[in-house]
């Protein structure tokens, strides 16, 4: 354990604040270190292992994918990238997907695409986007300069240019910006994960989506941590009734292998035309066969579950007296502390226990696999309400 992290230090560039455990494997939501001590996993990877650590059928698709074919560039048609596209498409709605690594880059794609089609059909000078503040849309250049916390704009300067911030529930504000002209995307998260798993208003969406329509600005949904089934709904656009001229998808799509995508309707899919887009390792055909696995799996039964595991959670901690609130949706969990007790804390004495959490901001986050126990559920949260005791004791 500790070569690990010795080689870790000396090999690895510092980027991460590590917890002091080396997972070597792993099944549904348990994971096990190199001690082959076990944790109840309520991270999932931050919100990736949609279908928990190695689900057997997940693995058969990956591994006959790769006895068959491992990669071949996107100068050429491969059947997993073109079925993960249709059964996409077929689901929600999109008439075409574009194919990445991470949410970033689907994000980067989703920008692009609406400052072209503004480029397009308006000339010049139409290019801002607004985001909202206490946003997070990646960390390329662009995507922290489209994210909305004034933690993330130092360093690497210049930014990019182009993006504007407006807060949440601000429609007066975001009139402001479109009124003085040049805007052509608002992009959001309909549920803040990064900055404190913050749900938006459903008022505040729709006269968001009203102004994108009477303006023909493009509405672009980052649904990078929200997709996929993690709120209840395939797209959590579906909790909100609306439907985003982009969205683009990451994390839990590939159930663990990375891909990002970027959805587009009838006004932007073919804005995006040859040579002005492109990636050597987007669609990758192992990576699309896993995430047809895991579409495959989101039925409409699962989703249901999704949503009932989240109740049950609520269900299980709302009596606890430690805790002042708890929001989210589905499977996407954020819990807040009452008084001085610490998320960071929090997590650091469940991972001692045997559970994984993460944070967002001030709160203790919760992202499980879509297909997690209900003991399994019992056992983790029994081990958060135990910390919260014991943190209690000491004071």
């Amino acid at each position: 354990m500790n070569s690990v992290i010795e080689d870790d230090l000396k090999y690895i560039a510092n980027t991460y604040k590590r917890n002091g455990v080396a997972i070597i494997g792993g099944s549904g939501a348990v994971a096990r270190d190199i001690n082959n001590k076990k944790y109840v996993d309520m991270s999932s990877g931050i919100g990736v292992n949609s279908l928990g650590y190695c689900e057997e059928k997940w693995v058969r698709a990956v591994r006959k994918q790769a006895e068959l074919l491992n990669h071949t560039s996107n100068l050429f048609y491969t059947i997993p990238q073109v079925e993960l596209a249709k059964t996409l498409c077929l689901r929600t709605g999109y008439q075409k997907a574009f194919f990445s690594n991470s949410g970033a880059e689907a994000n980067e794609c989703a920008i692009k695409t609406a400052r072209k089609y503004s480029f397009d059909k308006y000339g010049e000078g139409r290019n801002v986007v607004i985001t909202l503040v206490n946003s997070f849309h990646g960390r390329t250049v662009t995507t922290l300069s489209a994210t909305g916390q004034d933690v993330f704009h130092n360093y690497f300067f210049p930014f990019t240019e182009g993006f504007e911030y407006v807060k949440s529930g601000d429609v007066e504000g975001i009139k402001s910006v479109v009124s003085k002209g040049g805007v052509c995307a608002i992009m959001l998260e309909f549920i803040q994960g990064e900055g404190g798993v913050i749900p938006q208003e459903k008022a505040f969406i729709a006269e968001v989506a009203k102004i994108c329509e009477e303006n023909d600005i493009l509405f672009i949904a980052d649904e990078v941590q929200t997709g996929v089934g993690r709120t209840g709904k395939f797209l959590a656009s579906e909790h909100f009734k609306v439907k985003p001229d982009i969205t683009t998808l990451a994390k839990g799509l590939g159930g663990g292998l990375p891909i990002g995508a970027t959805l587009f309707n009838e006004k932007t899919a073919d804005v995006l035309t040859y040579s002005t887009h492109g990636t050597t390792f987007g669609g990758n055909p192992i990576v699309c066969q896993g995430a047809n696995t895991v579409l495959e799996e989101i039925d409409e039964m699962l989703l249901m579950e999704v949503k009932a595991k989240g109740n049950y959670i609520k269900k299980q901690l709302e009596d606890s007296p430690y805790i002042e609130s708890i929001s989210g949706l589905g499977l996407m969990l954020g819990v807040k502390f009452k008084g001085e007790i610490s998320a960071g804390e929090v997590v650091s004495r469940c991972i001692g226990k045997g559970a994984l959490f993460l944070t967002a901001k001030e709160k203790l986050r919760m992202l499980p696999p879509l297909n997690i126990t209900i003991d399994e559920i019992d056992e983790a949260i029994g081990i958060l309400l135990s910390v919260l005791d014991d943190i209690n004791k000491e004071k």
